[in-house]
Protein backbone atom coordinates (compact mmCIF):
# COMPACT_ATOMS: atom_id res chain seq x y z
CA UNK A 1 0.00 0.00 0.00
CA UNK A 2 1.35 3.48 -0.89
CA UNK A 3 1.89 5.95 1.94
CA UNK A 4 -0.71 8.31 0.42
CA UNK A 5 -3.25 5.46 0.33
CA UNK A 6 -2.53 4.66 3.97
CA UNK A 7 -3.01 8.32 4.96
CA UNK A 8 -6.36 8.52 3.17
CA UNK A 9 -7.53 5.31 4.82
CA UNK A 10 -6.39 6.53 8.25
CA UNK A 11 -8.30 9.81 7.75
CA UNK A 12 -11.43 7.91 6.71
CA UNK A 13 -11.18 5.68 9.79
CA UNK A 14 -10.85 8.72 12.05
CA UNK A 15 -13.93 10.30 10.46
CA UNK A 16 -15.87 7.06 10.87
CA UNK A 17 -14.88 6.91 14.55
CA UNK A 18 -16.16 10.46 15.16
CA UNK A 19 -19.45 9.65 13.42
CA UNK A 20 -19.94 6.54 15.56
CA UNK A 21 -19.23 8.42 18.78
CA UNK A 22 -21.73 11.11 17.80
CA UNK A 23 -24.37 8.60 16.77
CA UNK A 24 -24.04 6.21 19.73
CA UNK A 25 -23.05 8.25 22.78
CA UNK A 26 -24.51 6.14 25.57
CA UNK A 27 -22.67 2.92 26.42
CA UNK A 28 -25.14 0.17 27.30
CA UNK A 29 -28.08 1.94 25.67
CA UNK A 30 -30.53 0.22 23.34
CA UNK A 31 -29.17 2.37 20.51
CA UNK A 32 -25.64 1.03 21.00
CA UNK A 33 -26.90 -2.55 21.19
CA UNK A 34 -28.61 -2.06 17.84
CA UNK A 35 -25.37 -0.69 16.37
CA UNK A 36 -23.51 -3.80 17.54
CA UNK A 37 -26.02 -6.29 16.15
CA UNK A 38 -24.63 -8.72 13.53
CA UNK A 39 -24.27 -7.33 10.05
CA UNK A 40 -23.92 -10.90 8.77
CA UNK A 41 -25.95 -14.01 9.40
CA UNK A 42 -23.70 -16.88 8.24
CA UNK A 43 -19.99 -17.16 9.05
CA UNK A 44 -17.52 -19.83 7.95
CA UNK A 45 -14.80 -20.44 10.55
CA UNK A 46 -11.61 -22.49 10.46
CA UNK A 47 -9.45 -23.19 13.51
CA UNK A 48 -12.46 -23.27 15.85
CA UNK A 49 -10.76 -25.70 18.26
CA UNK A 50 -7.68 -23.54 18.93
CA UNK A 51 -7.24 -20.94 21.68
CA UNK A 52 -8.57 -18.12 19.53
CA UNK A 53 -11.26 -20.05 17.70
CA UNK A 54 -12.67 -21.59 20.86
CA UNK A 55 -13.06 -18.11 22.36
CA UNK A 56 -14.47 -16.57 19.18
CA UNK A 57 -17.02 -19.30 18.36
CA UNK A 58 -19.35 -18.85 21.37
CA UNK A 59 -19.20 -15.06 21.05
CA UNK A 60 -20.33 -15.25 17.42
CA UNK A 61 -23.20 -17.58 18.31
CA UNK A 62 -24.26 -15.38 21.24
CA UNK A 63 -24.62 -12.44 18.85
CA UNK A 64 -26.90 -14.37 16.52
CA UNK A 65 -24.50 -15.57 13.85
CA UNK A 66 -24.94 -19.00 12.33
CA UNK A 67 -21.40 -20.44 12.36
CA UNK A 68 -20.27 -23.29 10.11
CA UNK A 69 -16.88 -24.79 10.91
CA UNK A 70 -14.26 -25.99 8.46
CA UNK A 71 -12.84 -29.19 9.97
CA UNK A 72 -10.07 -31.52 8.93
CA UNK A 73 -11.16 -35.11 8.42
CA UNK A 74 -14.78 -36.15 8.20
CA UNK A 75 -17.60 -33.78 9.13
CA UNK A 76 -19.56 -35.16 12.07
CA UNK A 77 -22.31 -32.54 12.46
CA UNK A 78 -24.55 -30.32 10.36
CA UNK A 79 -22.51 -27.25 11.29
CA UNK A 80 -19.28 -28.68 9.85
CA UNK A 81 -17.70 -28.80 6.40
CA UNK A 82 -14.82 -31.20 5.83
CA UNK A 83 -11.71 -29.93 4.10
CA UNK A 84 -8.05 -30.69 3.57
CA UNK A 85 -6.28 -27.33 4.00
CA UNK A 86 -3.50 -28.38 1.61
CA UNK A 87 -5.87 -29.30 -1.22
CA UNK A 88 -7.96 -27.04 -3.50
CA UNK A 89 -11.52 -26.37 -2.38
CA UNK A 90 -14.65 -26.56 -4.46
CA UNK A 91 -16.15 -23.04 -4.71
CA UNK A 92 -19.63 -24.48 -4.15
CA UNK A 93 -18.48 -25.74 -0.74
CA UNK A 94 -17.78 -22.23 0.56
CA UNK A 95 -20.42 -20.24 -1.32
CA UNK A 96 -23.17 -18.25 0.38
CA UNK A 97 -21.41 -17.03 3.54
CA UNK A 98 -21.51 -13.42 4.65
CA UNK A 99 -18.05 -13.59 6.22
CA UNK A 100 -15.19 -16.09 6.44
CA UNK A 101 -12.66 -16.24 9.29
CA UNK A 102 -9.58 -18.41 8.74
CA UNK A 103 -7.53 -19.11 11.90
CA UNK A 104 -6.10 -22.59 11.48
CA UNK A 105 -2.36 -23.31 11.26
CA UNK A 106 0.42 -25.46 12.69
CA UNK A 107 1.64 -24.22 16.09
CA UNK A 108 5.00 -22.44 16.08
CA UNK A 109 5.81 -23.72 19.58
CA UNK A 110 8.62 -26.27 19.64
CA UNK A 111 11.97 -26.81 17.99
CA UNK A 112 11.90 -25.77 14.33
CA UNK A 113 13.22 -28.76 12.44
CA UNK A 114 13.12 -28.61 8.65
CA UNK A 115 9.95 -30.71 8.68
CA UNK A 116 8.34 -28.46 11.31
CA UNK A 117 9.13 -25.35 9.27
CA UNK A 118 7.49 -26.87 6.21
CA UNK A 119 4.34 -27.57 8.25
CA UNK A 120 4.34 -24.04 9.69
CA UNK A 121 4.58 -22.48 6.23
CA UNK A 122 2.25 -24.78 4.29
CA UNK A 123 -0.48 -24.90 6.94
CA UNK A 124 -0.73 -21.12 6.70
CA UNK A 125 0.21 -20.12 3.17
CA UNK A 126 -1.23 -23.03 1.18
CA UNK A 127 -4.46 -23.25 3.18
CA UNK A 128 -5.09 -19.50 2.89
CA UNK A 129 -4.40 -19.53 -0.84
CA UNK A 130 -6.73 -22.51 -1.40
CA UNK A 131 -9.51 -20.84 0.57
CA UNK A 132 -9.05 -17.44 -1.10
CA UNK A 133 -9.04 -18.94 -4.58
CA UNK A 134 -12.24 -20.88 -3.86
CA UNK A 135 -13.98 -17.79 -2.42
CA UNK A 136 -12.97 -15.75 -5.46
CA UNK A 137 -14.85 -18.20 -7.69
CA UNK A 138 -18.02 -18.55 -5.60
CA UNK A 139 -21.38 -17.55 -6.99
CA UNK A 140 -22.23 -15.83 -3.68
CA UNK A 141 -19.10 -14.16 -2.35
CA UNK A 142 -18.63 -13.11 1.29
CA UNK A 143 -18.42 -9.44 2.12
CA UNK A 144 -15.39 -10.04 4.33
CA UNK A 145 -12.50 -12.49 4.67
CA UNK A 146 -10.47 -12.30 7.89
CA UNK A 147 -7.26 -14.31 7.87
CA UNK A 148 -4.83 -14.85 10.72
CA UNK A 149 -1.31 -13.46 10.71
CA UNK A 150 1.13 -12.50 13.46
CA UNK A 151 3.34 -9.65 14.63
CA UNK A 152 6.18 -11.97 13.68
CA UNK A 153 5.70 -10.19 10.33
CA UNK A 154 7.96 -7.40 11.63
CA UNK A 155 10.88 -9.54 12.76
CA UNK A 156 13.21 -8.45 15.59
CA UNK A 157 13.07 -4.63 15.61
CA UNK A 158 14.52 -3.53 19.01
CA UNK A 159 12.78 -0.31 20.20
CA UNK A 160 11.24 0.72 16.86
CA UNK A 161 7.53 1.56 17.10
CA UNK A 162 5.75 -0.65 14.58
CA UNK A 163 2.47 0.15 12.84
CA UNK A 164 0.62 -1.62 10.04
CA UNK A 165 2.54 0.44 7.48
CA UNK A 166 5.94 -0.71 8.83
CA UNK A 167 8.09 -2.95 6.64
CA UNK A 168 8.39 -6.70 7.04
CA UNK A 169 11.32 -8.40 8.72
CA UNK A 170 13.64 -10.86 7.00
CA UNK A 171 13.74 -13.92 9.25
CA UNK A 172 11.82 -17.18 8.75
CA UNK A 173 8.67 -16.20 10.65
CA UNK A 174 8.53 -12.79 8.97
CA UNK A 175 8.75 -14.44 5.54
CA UNK A 176 5.99 -16.88 6.47
CA UNK A 177 3.74 -14.03 7.65
CA UNK A 178 4.38 -12.02 4.48
CA UNK A 179 3.51 -15.00 2.25
CA UNK A 180 0.55 -15.83 4.51
CA UNK A 181 -0.94 -12.38 4.03
CA UNK A 182 -0.25 -12.33 0.30
CA UNK A 183 -2.06 -15.67 -0.06
CA UNK A 184 -5.40 -13.89 0.48
CA UNK A 185 -4.88 -11.74 -2.64
CA UNK A 186 -7.15 -13.82 -4.96
CA UNK A 187 -10.09 -12.97 -2.71
CA UNK A 188 -9.17 -9.28 -2.62
CA UNK A 189 -8.85 -9.25 -6.42
CA UNK A 190 -12.41 -10.63 -6.60
CA UNK A 191 -13.73 -7.66 -4.61
CA UNK A 192 -13.90 -9.28 -1.18
CA UNK A 193 -12.83 -7.05 1.73
CA UNK A 194 -9.82 -8.79 3.26
CA UNK A 195 -8.25 -8.17 6.67
CA UNK A 196 -5.08 -9.87 7.87
CA UNK A 197 -4.97 -9.80 11.67
CA UNK A 198 -1.41 -9.57 13.02
CA UNK A 199 -1.85 -11.04 16.48
CA UNK A 200 0.57 -10.55 19.35
CA UNK A 201 0.88 -12.57 22.57
CA UNK A 202 -2.70 -13.51 23.49
CA UNK A 203 -3.42 -13.67 27.21
CA UNK A 204 -6.13 -16.15 28.20
CA UNK A 205 -6.68 -18.68 30.96
CA UNK A 206 -7.36 -21.67 28.69
CA UNK A 207 -4.13 -21.88 26.71
CA UNK A 208 -1.42 -20.00 24.89
CA UNK A 209 1.73 -18.44 26.31
CA UNK A 210 0.29 -17.45 29.69
CA UNK A 211 -0.83 -20.97 30.57
CA UNK A 212 2.72 -22.24 29.93
CA UNK A 213 4.19 -19.52 32.14
CA UNK A 214 1.92 -20.04 35.14
CA UNK A 215 3.46 -23.21 36.58
CA UNK A 216 7.02 -21.88 37.03
CA UNK A 217 5.77 -18.47 38.14
CA UNK A 218 3.41 -19.96 40.72
CA UNK A 219 6.31 -22.05 42.01
CA UNK A 220 8.36 -18.88 42.42
CA UNK A 221 10.92 -19.78 39.78
CA UNK A 222 9.80 -17.39 37.05
CA UNK A 223 12.01 -14.70 35.61
CA UNK A 224 13.08 -12.68 32.60
CA UNK A 225 13.81 -14.42 29.31
CA UNK A 226 17.21 -13.32 28.06
CA UNK A 227 18.01 -9.69 28.93
CA UNK A 228 14.33 -8.87 29.48
CA UNK A 229 14.71 -5.73 27.36
CA UNK A 230 12.80 -7.14 24.37
CA UNK A 231 9.35 -5.67 23.79
CA UNK A 232 6.27 -7.88 24.17
CA UNK A 233 3.10 -6.79 22.41
CA UNK A 234 0.18 -8.54 24.07
CA UNK A 235 -3.63 -8.56 24.01
CA UNK A 236 -6.31 -9.87 26.38
CA UNK A 237 -8.31 -12.60 24.68
CA UNK A 238 -11.56 -10.69 25.26
CA UNK A 239 -10.12 -7.72 23.39
CA UNK A 240 -8.95 -10.01 20.60
CA UNK A 241 -12.49 -11.38 20.24
CA UNK A 242 -13.96 -7.89 20.47
CA UNK A 243 -11.58 -6.63 17.79
CA UNK A 244 -12.66 -9.41 15.40
CA UNK A 245 -16.29 -8.33 15.84
CA UNK A 246 -15.18 -4.73 15.27
CA UNK A 247 -13.49 -5.70 11.99
CA UNK A 248 -16.57 -7.63 10.85
CA UNK A 249 -18.78 -4.56 11.16
CA UNK A 250 -16.29 -1.87 10.08
CA UNK A 251 -16.23 -1.82 6.29
CA UNK A 252 -13.24 0.54 6.08
CA UNK A 253 -10.97 -1.87 7.94
CA UNK A 254 -8.99 -3.94 5.48
CA UNK A 255 -5.44 -5.07 4.91
CA UNK A 256 -3.19 -5.72 7.91
CA UNK A 257 -4.61 -4.97 11.36
CA UNK A 258 -2.39 -5.14 14.45
CA UNK A 259 -4.19 -7.16 17.14
CA UNK A 260 -2.34 -5.95 20.25
CA UNK A 261 -3.15 -3.80 23.28
CA UNK A 262 -2.26 -0.12 23.30
CA UNK A 263 0.54 -0.48 25.88
CA UNK A 264 3.29 -2.95 24.93
CA UNK A 265 5.75 -3.82 27.71
CA UNK A 266 9.25 -5.21 27.90
CA UNK A 267 9.74 -8.81 28.93
CA UNK A 268 11.13 -7.55 32.25
CA UNK A 269 7.99 -5.46 32.85
CA UNK A 270 5.77 -8.39 31.95
CA UNK A 271 7.70 -10.66 34.30
CA UNK A 272 7.48 -8.18 37.19
CA UNK A 273 3.75 -7.60 36.64
CA UNK A 274 2.90 -11.31 36.46
CA UNK A 275 4.91 -11.96 39.61
CA UNK A 276 3.10 -9.11 41.36
CA UNK A 277 -0.34 -10.40 40.39
CA UNK A 278 0.59 -13.89 41.61
CA UNK A 279 2.43 -12.55 44.69
CA UNK A 280 5.53 -14.55 43.76
CA UNK A 281 9.20 -13.60 43.35
CA UNK A 282 10.65 -13.42 39.83
CA UNK A 283 14.36 -13.92 40.44
CA UNK A 284 15.15 -16.89 38.22
CA UNK A 285 15.87 -15.63 34.69
CA UNK A 286 16.16 -17.86 31.64
CA UNK A 287 19.44 -16.91 29.95
CA UNK A 288 19.36 -16.47 26.19
CA UNK A 289 21.73 -19.39 25.68
CA UNK A 290 19.39 -21.68 27.68
CA UNK A 291 16.38 -20.60 25.59
CA UNK A 292 18.35 -21.29 22.41
CA UNK A 293 19.48 -24.65 23.74
CA UNK A 294 15.88 -25.65 24.43
CA UNK A 295 14.14 -24.18 21.36
CA UNK A 296 16.79 -23.37 18.75
CA UNK A 297 15.69 -20.89 16.08
CA UNK A 298 12.27 -20.43 17.67
CA UNK A 299 13.94 -18.85 20.72
CA UNK A 300 15.52 -16.07 18.63
CA UNK A 301 12.44 -15.35 16.53
CA UNK A 302 9.72 -15.68 19.19
CA UNK A 303 11.04 -15.62 22.77
CA UNK A 304 13.94 -13.18 22.35
CA UNK A 305 12.66 -11.04 19.46
CA UNK A 306 11.62 -7.45 20.26
CA UNK A 307 8.39 -6.18 18.68
CA UNK A 308 6.97 -2.90 19.96
CA UNK A 309 3.69 -2.86 18.07
CA UNK A 310 0.91 -0.25 18.05
CA UNK A 311 -2.71 -1.14 17.07
CA UNK A 312 -3.02 1.98 14.93
CA UNK A 313 -5.98 0.87 12.79
CA UNK A 314 -7.99 -0.33 15.78
CA UNK A 315 -7.35 2.98 17.57
CA UNK A 316 -8.22 5.20 14.61
CA UNK A 317 -11.39 3.21 13.84
CA UNK A 318 -12.61 3.61 17.41
CA UNK A 319 -12.25 0.14 18.92
CA UNK A 320 -12.84 0.50 22.71
CA UNK A 321 -10.19 -1.64 24.40
CA UNK A 322 -11.46 -3.32 27.57
CA UNK A 323 -7.98 -4.17 28.90
CA UNK A 324 -5.32 -1.67 27.81
CA UNK A 325 -3.40 -2.14 31.09
CA UNK A 326 -1.37 -5.32 31.65
CA UNK A 327 -1.92 -5.61 35.40
CA UNK A 328 -5.70 -5.31 35.04
CA UNK A 329 -5.64 -7.79 32.16
CA UNK A 330 -3.69 -10.40 34.13
CA UNK A 331 -5.79 -9.82 37.26
CA UNK A 332 -9.01 -10.39 35.32
CA UNK A 333 -7.69 -13.64 33.82
CA UNK A 334 -6.25 -14.99 37.05
CA UNK A 335 -9.16 -13.93 39.24
CA UNK A 336 -7.08 -11.63 41.41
Amino acid sequence: MKRSDFSRQELALRQLSRLRIAAYPRVGSATLKTAMAPLSSRILLSGASGLLGSALLPSLKSRGFQVIRLVRGQASADDQIAWDPLQPLSPETVSGFDAVIHLSGETVVGRWTDAKKVKIRESRVVSTRNLAQALAKTAEKPRCLITASAIGYYGDRADELLRESSSAGSDFLAEVCREWEEAAQPAADAGIRCAQIRTGVVLGRDGGALKKMLTPFRMGVGGNVGSGSQWMSWIHIQDWVGAVHHILKTDLLQGPVNMVATKPVTNAEFTKTLGSVLSRPTIFPVPAFAARLAFGQMADEVLLASQRVEPNKLITSGYPFQYPDLQKALSSILGK
